[in-house]
């Protein structure tokens, strides 16, 4: 008898022939309760959402905006999307209401599903623009299914959607997109958009799954990834999903502690995980006994990403975990560059090298390459890969140059191709006429056994232009002081050249980071130049 072919990549195949596999586990971190969906469920739910969508009007090239919570609704309205060729727009949950009815305005939805936890920004975001009572939709408060729902005014429950719908996959199925916003770090943010891919949605899913496997990251492998941040990123989403292609289990934690993290770690047997260098810094700084707790074996590929990683933290990291520690250059538009542990082992505080679909160029001002080891501004080309950046033709001319496209990263090729960044362009100081990436210099302080965290970017000097500013967060039961101060700036003069010596160092309880560990640096910047104009 002639042997079944394996099933296609993509969640819906393989839920359809694996209903059983356990597909979803969503965890409070705190009380420890959990939603759990086997791919079965999951597919039922996900089918239900696209008739429930297309019921009430919304068709192919149209978006749906969500504001939600680590939670199974997340999972399921970009599952639902992906399959009925709509755009998904994923919202900053700690937006401000007018933040919120920018982009809400912005991507033109025509439906938007929110967390109740969030019920009172995002009702003032949708009555600020005016958005239909009727398309405005809400889940339980907290992760779905793990609380009692609540009487929202000016929301319907996110169940009426979807309840009398069939379980049966749609007709007319095709791929549909994510189109994420710049964070808005200068200027309105934007949406990142792609158009419309013409395939099935299993095609599109396995591109996904087999993204992976440039980590060595196999589908179909009984692996375990486990969520530690936000699902409104791109990284973080994207992997979420793509695991969810690949046949794997997703685990998501409601909230991330360090602690919560390795637990999590041993009672679901992750195998794979996605973090950013601020996670490394809290995981680090754990008592030992904490550490030692929990068996981490089931770990093989930890894979990080969204800011340089200090050279000292990764070296602790990987002398704990083991050589599991992946590391990628990537934004909202595009990628990209990998580093194997061996790779960063060699050349530390690289980010890799271009991965098989991309091409990396390091550029200076006029637009020339530069030697091996100058510092430039970073294009990438991946293929035939195409965006744009949604109502903003200037913002999408002037990030492409010859099919290469860059986000204003600043960094330098090696002898060997490998990629390292050095700053954003727009966070690069210049102090009498020389450029001082920050990053080098935070990268070194960390090292002080007494900083837990840094941020070091330029502030008006009349002689120089700039002078060199950090800002410390003190480890646990450490007391700022003049004398701590002085300690830390010898500890610098070791480390760094001396033009590159914060002049001035202040302290504070913590520094401005969203839940993803994204450092908001403007709002330490922005009022030592009210007034003045930068020259970046």
């Amino acid at each position: 008898m002639q042997q079944a072919a394996p099933p296609s990549l993509g969640f819906w195949p393989l839920a359809e022939a694996d209903p059983d596999h356990l597909a979803l586990v969503v965890t409070e971190v705190e009380s420890g309760a959990e939603t759990r969906m086997t791919a079965g469920e999951l597919l039922a739910s996900v089918n239900r959402l696209v008739h429930g969508l297309r019921a009430v009007g919304v068709g192919r090239g149209d978006t749906v905006a969500t504001v939600l919570a680590n939670e199974a609704a997340m999972v399921e309205v970009v599952l639902a999307t992906a399959q009925a060729g709509i755009y998904v727009v994923p919202i900053n949950v700690h937006l401000a209401a007018p933040e919120m009815a920018y982009i809400l305005a912005d991507c033109g939805a025509k439906v938007l599903v929110a967390s109740s936890r969030y019920a009172d920004v995002v009702r003032k975001a949708a009555d600020e623009i005016g958005f239909p009572v009727h398309s405005r939709f809400a889940t339980s408060q907290g992760s779905r299914g793990l609380a009692g729902r609540l009487e929202l005014p000016g929301f319907r429950d996110l169940d009426e959607l979807t309840r009398d719908q069939p379980t049966t996959a749609p007709d007319d199925r095709v791929a549909g997109l994510v189109m994420n916003y710049t964070s808005g770090t200068t200027g309105k943010p934007r949406g990142v958009r792609r158009a419309m891919p013409r395939l099935a949605p299993e095609a599109l899913a396995t591109s996904y799954a087999q993204f992976l496997m440039l980590f060595g990251i196999q589908p179909r492998a009984n692996g375990v990834h486990l969520v530690v941040s936000p699902l409104y990123h791109t990284a973080v989403l994207n992997f979420c999903t793509y695991h969810l292609h690949a046949g794997h289990t997703v685990v998501v934690m409601d909230r991330w502690t360090p602690e919560g993290m390795l637990r999590c770690v041993q009672e679901h047997a992750v195998t794979t995980s996605h973090m950013v260098p601020t996670h490394f810094s809290r995981l680090l700084a754990l008592p030992d006994d904490v550490k030692v707790k929990y068996d981490l074996s089931s770990m093989r590929h930890m894979i990080h990403s969204a800011a340089p990683c200090p050279v000292p933290v990764k070296h602790r990291m990987l002398a704990w975990w083991g050589p599991v520690i992946y590391e990628y250059y990537s934004a909202s538009e595009g990628g990209g560059t990998t580093a194997t542990p061996t790779d960063w082992l060699a050349h530390p505080g690289t980010v890799g090298r271009p991965w098989p679909i991309s091409e990396i160029r390091v550029l200076d001002d006029a637009g020339e390459p530069v030697p091996p080891r100058a510092v430039g501004t970073v294009y990438i080309k991946m293929g035939n890969f195409k965006f744009e950046y949604h109502k903003d033709a200037a913002k999408t001319e002037k990030a492409w140059k010859e099919g290469f496209f860059t986000v204003g990263d600043a960094g330098y090729l090696d002898e060997e191709g490998f990629l390292y960044l050095c700053d954003r362009k727009a966070d690069m100081i210049i102090s009498g006429g020389g450029h001082i990436y920050p990053a080098e210099i935070e990268s070194a302080l960390l090292g002080h056994p007494r900083v837990a965290d840094v941020a070091v970017f330029g502030i008006p000097d009349d002689e120089w232009g700039e002078q060199v500013k950090a800002v410390v967060e003190c480890e646990g039961g450490v007391t700022p002081s003049p004398e701590l101060a002085d300690d830390i700036l010898a500890f610098a003069r070791e480390h760094l050249a001396g033009y590159k010596i914060p002049r001035t160092i202040d302290f504070t309880t913590a520094l401005p980071r969203d839940p993803n560990g994204k450092l908001y640096k403007r709002k330490l910047r922005d009022p030592y130049w009210a007034g003045r104009e930068r020259a970046i």
